[in-house]
């Protein structure tokens, strides 16, 4: 209850915002306008940034400039945008990991409510439990059995501390009553590098990293963590298939603005969006990043986030990764 309780203060206050916002930006946009990402060049958050500012710019004939602001786990992009001017000329692109994990874990220079006005989810991104082929099990029940039978002597692969592969299978061990040893990196292709050689049996990262290993055997596929079943990989099964009803864990890449960013602007972002997310085309190069394409309205958006905040600062106490 108290959880739920949470939550609706969250959407009311993101609601707020949004309503508290000037009326009207005549003639927005007048010049170019930055999309700040939290992230380093190349990644998926980037590809997908990419992606949005073309198509905005198109629609708004005027320059949407992708700028990579990578630091302190997403804190220096987010308070950038958060300091920014609320003219509708800065926008943050950012995943579910900087907005609800990361305030969990430590203290950060912005708060993830008060300080943006949510526009648009753009697309979410499942995670998939994957073993090396040579580990024994061949499903999640058999995966399962066979762990509770060896606690604490499996590890498994769980990239960086408090990172969303990471949270989710403690998440995933906490539900199934296993107990694995974490084995951490800093990042990058090592982790799914070191399952295909058998240094680690298991990870469960998000499914951009495995669908370049799509039918090469070199990976075995167990279970997506998402409601559906992939559209990318549609003869695996869902946790909830497997015998995990209501498990669900996903990063998401949506659009934001700092708090008091016009509201006209704000929806007509959100329409294009939205437009864009039923566009053939666009929903095939997100697809590429493993996205599934959303594009909800700012107050849908708004309690996707509400829910989320709660749900990762549970999975980081899980975890035991919180630093304060």
């Amino acid at each position: 209850m108290v959880r739920m309780w949470n939550a609706l203060l969250i959407v009311v206050a993101l609601a707020a915002l949004g309503s508290s916002t000037p009326a009207h930006s005549e003639g927005w946009p007048q010049r170019p306008v930055k999309i700040i990402i939290p992230f380093a060049p190349g990644g998926n958050t980037d590809g997908i940034a990419r992606i949005v500012a073309q198509r905005l710019g198109d629609e708004f004939a005027q320059q949407f400039i992708v700028e990579n602001r990578p630091g302190a786990g997403g804190a220096l992009a987010a308070e950038a945008v958060a300091r920014a001017p609320a003219d509708g000329y800065t926008l943050f692109l950012t995943s579910v990991s900087v907005l609800a994990v990361l305030p969990a874990m430590t203290k950060t220079p912005f708060d993830p409510v008060k300080d943006f006005v949510p526009i648009s989810n753009i697309g979410t991104n499942p995670n998939v439990l994957v073993t090396h082929p040579g580990f024994p099990p061949k499903n999640v029940t058999e995966f399962v059995d066979y762990v509770r039978g060896q606690p604490q002597k499996l590890s498994y692969a769980a990239s960086t501390l408090g990172s969303l592969a990471h949270l989710s299978m403690a998440l995933f061990l906490k539900r199934a009553g296993l107990d694995m040893i974490p084995v951490t990196y800093k990042g990058g292709a090592a982790p799914v590098t070191d399952v295909i050689a058998g240094h680690v049996p298991t990870y469960f990262p998000p499914i951009s990293d495995v669908l370049p290993h799509r039918g090469t055997g070199a990976l075995r596929l167990l279970a997506v963590s998402s409601e559906q079943r992939a559209p990318q990989i549609p003869d695996v099964p869902t946790l909830n298939e497997s015998g995990f009803p209501g498990f669900k864990t996903q990063t998401w890449n949506g659009l934001l603005a700092p708090a008091g960013t016009p509201k006209d602007v704000i929806d007509r972002i959100a329409r294009e969006i939205m437009r864009a997310a039923k566009d053939p085309k666009f929903v095939e190069r997100l697809a590429s990043f493993g996205v599934d394409p959303l594009g909800n309205s700012p107050e849908q958006f708004a309690a996707m986030i509400a829910a989320d905040i709660p749900f990762w600062a549970e999975a980081v106490r899980i975890a035991g990764v919180q630093e304060r």
